[in-house]
């Protein structure tokens, strides 16, 4: 990863990097010596989940692996946090070499599979639609004449499903799609303006929530950093534009940068 003129390191921000992916996306980038801007609800003040995990570890982790991670506490669905995240992030650097829009609340709720989408909790609506599209296109939003700046990368995280079925249940389903047109329209508008937008869809991924429903190194699963590494790979390219507007599997991208996983990192910590 090569540091823009005049900064001595990469600027990032990571948004939902508490645990799960966007925890593993932001260790692989401290690795690299970026400034990392970690942002998530779950914090050692303000507790959410029983999971392990805060905003503030992630941090300490990140700067532990050599970067500077910076902790924001931070509920995407609040707009003027957000702004005031992007606000911050001018004045401390002038630009933004990377946003990974990540923050999704998935999770929240159980899905049993083959429940018909009528018998099923409306709050998925919200924790998907809201806190995930949403919340990646107004992140992007703040983000983007920071980014013009550097001519930097911008990542929505989402699933792809070459396949074209129905991906989980309705709520779920609506929204990676959502999110992969995201990246492509995304693209549209910022691809004459120097930056990259692209969409990155990890596999089965051995997240706290997966640690915890199925044990730990569940058979078949990538660790939370592969992601990252692909994420770093993409980053590091030059060519990087070829794949604008696109929504790309970790393992495409691992095949074609020629990527090994890594073992699995420890569980973040805190509680």
């Amino acid at each position: 990863m090569s540091a823009p003129a005049g900064n001595s390191a990469p600027v990032a921000v990571v948004t939902g990097a508490a645990r799960g992916i966007g925890r593993g996306i932001a260790l692989v980038l401290g690795e690299a010596g970026a400034t990392v801007y970690v942002t998530d609800r779950e914090s050692r003040e303000h507790r959410h989940s029983d999971l392990p995990g805060t905003v503030e570890d992630t941090a300490e982790q990140v700067t532990e692996r050599g970067g500077r991670g910076i902790a924001v506490p931070l509920d995407h669905r609040d707009d003027a946090a957000v702004a005031a995240l992007f606000d911050r992030v001018r004045a401390e650097h002038g630009g933004l070499d990377l946003l990974v829009a990540n923050a999704c609340n998935g999770n929240a709720l159980p899905f049993t599979p083959g429940v018909p989408f009528w018998e099923l909790p409306l709050e998925h609506w919200p924790n998907l639609m809201e806190v995930g599209v949403r919340s990646h296109l107004v992140s992007a939003w703040h983000a983007a004449p920071l980014l013009v700046e550097r001519r930097g990368l911008l990542v929505v995280t989402g699933y792809a499903d070459e396949r074209s079925e129905v991906v989980g249940h309705v709520f779920f389903d609506l929204a990676m799609n959502g999110v992969t047109r995201l990246a492509r329209t995304l693209a549209h508008d910022l691809r004459p303006h120097g930056v990259t937008v692209l969409g990155l869809a990890p596999g089965f991924t051995a997240t706290e929530a997966i640690v915890a429903a199925l044990g730990a190194n569940p058979p078949g699963a990538d660790s939370q950093e592969f992601p990252g590494r692909a994420l770093r790979a993409l980053l590091e390219d030059p060519e990087v534009a070829r794949h604008s507007g696109r929504m790309l599997p970790v393992a495409e991208v691992a095949a074609e940068y020629g990527l090994t996983d890594v073992p699995a990192a420890p569980a973040a910590g805190g509680a």
